[in-house]
């Protein structure tokens, strides 16, 4: 009876270490990743009777499904707040933004087991995970990555709205956005990670790595991640055997030799949106040549790496987005939008592999291929200077119609404070006229994206009504207020045609009905009389056509409706008493 009770628990033993392995881990080649039904399950059933570790649903997607978050807890304390007044600092990773990139999915799933089974976690951290962003892309498996070595079988780049969520997050069309958006500003990370599989050159490296761009990151933070953090991560990533380089993008029109250029990351990206919340963000690259196995396992030390080094800064880290945060709430010019510097750049070790030309079996044309028997290792050039090209200096605050629903609805997913008139009030405000922009003639992602955008501000009284918002401008939110207010900002949400009804004036006239009513305009307004000549002498055509002489009138006149190109939000320029609510 002993050696039956014996073998009986040496089953069970076993069953349950077996249990515990992944999806990947029990595929005899570790070349397959989870489905999102396998995901879910293993999560399930890992947390069964552990009170260091919960899983918490937030929102629904534009599948149907709620995001799940992995919340890891040493001290077994998952409510957010209570998390803050205990000075922990917390890290958030996120998971399958691109299904097809699916490493972050199956590292995690170790990475959280294997904390808990050895009883690591840290003392200092709150580590929470996104178990699968794309749910709709991951469920969507079959190979649309033709050039990338395994999984055997993937998610789709597209949601349910075919939908690129790493192109989503400031303009959040997907219902995914918005649960992240609830994630982001419930637990309010001082850390984020972005887990993501690159394509392009072949080279040596199984990990590449994006950091939030120094120049665009605040410099309280830039300085922190790129003296101590970065390089930190670099050499412990190198010891444990996954040597990482900067993500490779190469100059354009040249060769890796000619160097390679630092990724700019704006608000439509995961890391260029946190960046906006004085967030340190990451985004590993692991190459997509490379067989998926090593690439699970470098990304699964990445994020052990990152966790040792904020368990050891975890006060400084909160520190720095602590003295960020009241620096952003003083700070008087924003930048919008960037160019990289081409004249500066400098010198990293690159181990890359000779490249070379041969006649293509297909079109028999000269092809590119890499040579993986010639390795090299070049000091090459690193290009990671930006500079501002376009900058916005902050108002005391931006009256916001309450018409605009979505942008409303949105300040209030990230924590935005806003007060609301109490009742109608006529303000003398600072409004922009749109001017010339450049609008592609295709859609990106479902919008017309604007760009170049020429204002013309005019101060002018404006009526507002009662319920209508204000926006004052000393919030350590101030990145994301302005830039995404600010009509000429590369991500603002005039640019994503957030306000594109605005731009269509919705009265008009007759012309030979106006005829005789712009001759009478001439005759009793001299100063446009003359204004009309003026513009004749300067435009030879202009005295050829009837039709533009009238409209030109018509544009000069108190006809003209002045709501047409007129940006609905305004910005208040002197700190006058408001009633508000």
């Amino acid at each position: 009876m002993k050696k039956i009770t014996a073998f009986l628990l040496l089953c069970f033993g076993i069953q349950t270490a077996f249990a515990q392995l992944t999806p990947f881990e029990l595929h005899k080649d570790k070349n397959y990743t989870a489905t999102y039904a396998e995901v879910i399950s293993y999560y399930q059933k890992l947390v069964k009777g552990k009170d260091q570790v919960k899983l918490i649903n937030y929102g629904m997607t534009d599948i149907g499904k709620p995001l799940t978050l992995i919340v890891l807890s040493r001290d077994k304390v998952f409510n957010p707040e209570q998390i803050k007044k205990q000075h922990k600092t917390v890290v958030l990773i996120n998971n399958g933004i691109h299904p097809g990139e699916p490493e972050g999915i199956d590292a995690s799933m170790m990475l959280v087991r294997d904390m808990l089974k050895k009883n690591s976690l840290p003392k200092n951290l709150v580590i929470c995970m996104v178990a699968v962003y794309n749910i709709d892309g991951c469920m969507n498996r079959g190979l649309s990555r033709i050039t990338q070595n395994g999984p055997e079988a993937y998610g789709f780049r597209g949601n349910y709205r075919n939908l690129d969520l790493n192109r989503d997050f400031i303009k959040a069309d997907s219902r995914n956005a918005l649960a992240f958006m609830q994630i982001l500003n419930t637990w309010q990370p001082q850390v984020f990670v972005d887990n993501h599989t690159s394509d392009g050159a072949d080279y040596q490296y199984v990990m590449t790595l994006i950091e939030t761009q120094k120049d665009k990151q605040n410099p309280i933070l830039a300085k922190y991640t790129s003296n101590t953090l970065s390089p930190e991560l670099y050499k412990r990533m190198k010891k444990s055997g996954y040597e990482m380089t900067p993500y490779v993008e190469s100059m354009r029109g040249g060769s890796l030799d000619s160097g390679i250029v630092g990724y700019l990351e704006t608000p439509r990206y995961s890391t260029g949106y946190t960046v906006q919340h004085n967030i340190i963000s990451y985004v590993t690259e692991t190459h997509m040549l490379k067989p998926f196995a090593p690439r699970v396992y470098a990304t699964y030390d990445f994020m052990q790496n990152l966790f040792d080094i904020c368990e050891r800064d975890a006060a400084l880290i909160r520190n720095l987005q602590h003295d960020a945060d009241e620096q952003v709430k003083q700070q008087k010019t924003f930048a919008l939008n960037w160019r990289l510097d081409p004249t500066t750049f400098d010198t990293i070790t690159f181990k890359g592999f000779a490249a070379a030309h041969k006649p293509s079996e297909v079109s028999g044309l000269p092809r590119l291929y890499y040579d993986r028997s010639k390795p090299y290792t070049h000091t090459i050039r690193y290009y990671n200077n930006y500079v501002v090209s376009a900058t916005a200096d902050k108002p005391v605050a931006y009256v916001i119609p309450q018409a605009w629903s979505k942008v409303i609805e949105l300040f209030k997913l990230n924590k935005v404070a806003m007060k609301q008139l109490s009742h109608d009030t006529t303000l003398n405000l600072q409004m922009y006229y749109i001017g010339d922009m450049r609008t592609p003639t295709r859609p990106y992602e479902g919008h017309y994206l604007h760009s170049n955008v020429q204002l013309k501000p005019t101060d002018m009284p404006i009526k507002f009504y009662a319920g209508d918002y204000v926006v004052y401008t000393n919030q350590a939110i101030n990145r994301y207020i302005v830039e995404t207010l600010e009509p000429q900002g590369v991500d603002s949400f005039f640019a994503w045609n957030f306000f594109d009804s605005m731009l269509t004036e919705k009265e008009h006239f007759s012309d030979y009905v106006f005829e005789d009513i712009a001759a009478d305009l001439l005759k009793k307004d001299p100063e446009l009389k003359k204004k009309m000549d003026e513009q004749s002498a300067k435009d030879p055509n202009f005295i050829k056509s009837a039709n533009a002489q009238l409209e030109f009138i018509y544009q000069n006149s108190p006809y003209h409706e002045k709501e047409g190109n007129r940006y609905p939000v305004g910005r208040l320029m002197t700190d006058v008493k408001l009633d508000l609510r």
